[in-house]
């Protein structure tokens, strides 16, 4: 008599040996794809967190406005399309922004939305920078490539949701 746990294709063990066990393509898969999806968030957000504190000198060991004031030289360059006065708002609305998803990226809160959020973000930065700095300046950065990455996340959460709040 077979056991509940074994697969009803699953053969007896004979003779003291082993059953070779059937493993269950679809649960791997999915176990799998559950990693890639962590790796990503993680990747993703820790990314945007990293840009932040690199805006307050968080790794240069000092911690300050100093390094902030050369974001915003940055931002006016990447959005040379539009007026200086929006500079310093574009600069903060960035980093709130960046700052906000980078946590709620990892710590997988609200993933449809704040994924989506992501995308836009990103493609967004990396049109600015197209527009401002040409072309080869996003795709060496690989911004359309981390907000492709962020919207398959929010596909797959989208997907995988439907009907639900979260």
């Amino acid at each position: 008599m077979m056991s509940h746990s074994q697969p009803p294709f699953a053969m007896p063990a004979a003779d003291g040996v082993a059953a070779p066990r059937v493993r269950d393509a679809g649960r791997e898969s999915l176990h799998a794809e559950r990693w890639v999806e962590l790796y990503a968030r993680v990747a993703l957000g820790a990314a945007f967190l990293s840009a932040v504190a690199s805006r307050f000198g968080v790794w240069d060991g000092t911690l300050d406005l100093t390094h902030f004031s050369g974001f915003l030289e940055y931002t006016a360059e990447v959005n040379a399309f539009m007026p200086p006065v929006t500079v310093p708002f574009l600069a903060w609305a960035a980093t709130v922004a960046e700052t906000l998803l980078g946590i709620l990226l990892i710590s997988g809160v609200w993933p449809r939305w704040v994924a989506l959020a992501s995308a836009i973000l990103l493609a967004m930065f990396a049109t600015a920078m197209a527009m401002s700095l040409g072309l080869k300046s996003p795709m060496d950065y690989s911004v359309f490539s981390a907000s492709a990455a962020a919207g398959l996340l929010a596909q797959r959460a989208f997907a995988e949701n439907r009907g639900g709040v979260r």
